[in-house]
């Protein structure tokens, strides 16, 4: 096809893309190359995403802005540039949360691009988790908004994720449990009822046997990590976490009690 008015019919920005590129000969072989790199760009990203290495994530998402710039493609341009900017200031949650919106952008540019240059290209797929949710249950307790949706989000399908932003409404979830409820991640420091007094009541109401506990904190206190360490929990994990860390830790804790 090549007609740049497909382009712009599209919202590519094909007469800013001309400026720098000169002619729209080079800007067809450079956008080649974009194709011939795109693969081995986005499988890195998913792996820095994966590992929680947010400044080489930053490196390359800033990488694939620049081109979506040079090309025209200003949506991908934007969205690329607010995970820069995430990942520069290490909001993990953000990337993750928002890492299928800038995938499905890559696939709306590499769609145009292909019918574009009458080729046919591969589009990626983004994992999809397994939907085998058989009604188990994890409690996520913490005051912090952005943990319970991360947490909700990884083990959608998996999981039921029930949150709560305090003590006291995880021990009104638990005074309700029908056995559902497999585990429990738990933060220290929340108002109203803390992490503190929720394993003083279940050492108290012999519960850890019943639900395993682990705890997910911020808190930089070594006493109070010591502390909580006093009590049966299964592991301690320290924010921010990522992916591969809270299903390691989950699986760890609702296996623990199983013999």
């Amino acid at each position: 096809m090549k007609d740049e008015n497909f382009l712009r019919s599209k919202g590519v920005n094909i007469d800013a893309s001309l400026e720098l590129f000169g002619d729209i000969e080079t800007y067809n072989l450079t956008l080649n190359d974009f194709l011939g790199a795109i693969s081995e760009k986005i499988e890195n990203l998913e792996k820095y995403k994966e590992a929680n290495d947010m400044p080489n994530y930053a490196i390359l998402v800033h990488s694939l802005k620049s081109d979506a710039k040079y090309f025209g493609f200003t949506k991908l341009a934007e969205f690329a540039y607010e995970h820069e900017m995430k990942s520069k200031a290490n909001n993990m949650y953000y990337v993750f949360d928002h890492f299928d919106e800038l995938i499905d952008e890559v696939n709306n540019v590499l769609s145009i691009v292909g019918e574009y240059l009458g080729k046919t290209v591969n589009t990626f797929k983004v994992e999809q988790t397994n939907n085998t949710n058989n009604g188990d249950a994890i409690l996520v307790v913490d005051d912090s908004n952005i943990v319970r949706v991360f947490i909700d989000k990884v083990f959608a399908g998996v999981y039921n994720v029930i949150s709560a932003n305090d003590g006291k409404e995880a021990l009104d979830y638990i005074s309700n449990d029908k056995g559902n409820i497999k585990a429990m991640l738990l933060d220290l420091n929340m108002p109203n009822v803390n992490g503190m007094e929720v394993l003083e009541y279940f050492r108290n109401n012999a519960l850890f046997n019943k639900i395993p506990v682990s705890i997910i904190t911020g808190e930089d206190s070594n006493d109070e990590i010591e502390k909580a360490l006093t009590y049966p929990v299964v592991e301690v994990l320290t924010k921010p976490f990522n992916e591969r860390d809270i299903k390691r830790v989950v699986e760890k804790t609702i296996n623990s009690n199983k013999f």
